[in-house]
């Protein structure tokens, strides 16, 4: 369960999230959506320790208000940026290699983002990567971690001529009972995997539900 409560983020002097009070549950696919500036990406950054908020974050039964990005990496929480930096000198073995499981695991997990570990495992992070590649190899070191939360920003950007149908099954693979899957993107397939979508608007959340129960705000957007 991650539970947030009276949540307010201010930068520059402008309100970006307005108290947001809300419970995600353990099992469950959650895709954030709305229009853009409405405050989905803050949110989740929050959510991740990126940005400093007002008000309080529970994982479980721990208050991780105060935790660093890391500290709640360590308690669980793994974060997909919508633009993967880079990093001069690590390889992405490098990367991957968080958990020291067994380099099969990793080989897969390449395989799964539609990467081939041969050609993928020994190379560097760095700039003669495309963005597309950047972004699989970002999702299979998510994919490799044992998370209690897994935060997805856009996993569609970049990679447009990836199927869906492949993305669709990572996260179908990635969720089991014991986690929560969050993500944001205005993709009609990605909503389609959403157990509840969860809309947002002027840094509100200002409905949420099942596709089919919020159909009618959604088609109205």
């Amino acid at each position: 369960m991650l539970k947030i409560k009276n949540l307010v983020y201010v930068s520059n002097g402008q309100k970006i999230l307005d108290n947001i009070n809300y419970e995600f549950q353990n099992g469950k696919i959650y895709v954030i959506t709305g229009h853009n500036g409405a405050g989905k990406s803050s949110f989740v950054k929050c959510l991740m320790g990126l940005n400093r908020c007002e008000g309080q974050i529970f994982l479980d039964d721990t208050d991780i208000t105060e935790k660093s990005v890391s500290q709640r990496a360590n308690l669980g929480m793994g974060f997909a940026f919508q633009q993967p930096v880079t990093f001069k000198g690590v390889r992405v073995l490098d990367l991957l290699n968080v958990n020291n499981k067994n380099i099969k695991v990793y080989e897969q997990a390449l395989s799964d983002v539609g990467l081939n570990p041969q050609e993928y495992l020994l190379r560097e992070i760095n700039t003669t990567l495309s963005g597309g590649e950047l972004k699989r190899i970002e999702l299979a070191s998510v994919l490799v971690r044992d998370l209690k939360v897994g935060i997805f920003d856009e996993p569609e950007a970049g990679i447009d001529l990836w199927s869906f149908n492949k993305l669709s099954k990572i996260f179908k693979k990635f969720q089991t009972k014991d986690k929560i899957t969050i993500i944001i993107s205005h993709q009609e397939k990605v909503l389609q995997l959403a157990d509840e979508i969860i809309v947002m608007e002027n840094g509100k959340i200002i409905n949420s539900g099942t596709q089919e129960e919020i159909s009618t705000i959604l088609n109205s957007r």
